[in-house]
């Protein structure tokens, strides 16, 4: 990916807003709500690979002639 993807208007304001809320946060309640954001990429990640996987026969319940 050499050019950056570029955001709509309404994922710009989402995370202006996201910005906002963040910074009225507690040190404590910030560091709390990264690692959740955190564990939610994590499984964001293994689900797409899993389903892309499974989209592309390579799940081990396939078999490739």
């Amino acid at each position: 990916m050499s050019q950056p993807i570029e955001l709509s208007l309404e994922q710009q304001f989402n995370i202006r807003s996201f910005s906002s809320q963040v910074q009225q946060m507690s040190p404590e309640q910030a560091k709390d709500f990264l690692v959740k954001l955190y564990e939610q990429m994590v499984v964001r990640e293994a689900t797409y690979k899993e389903l892309l996987k499974h989209q592309w026969g390579l799940d081990s319940g396939s078999t490739m002639a």
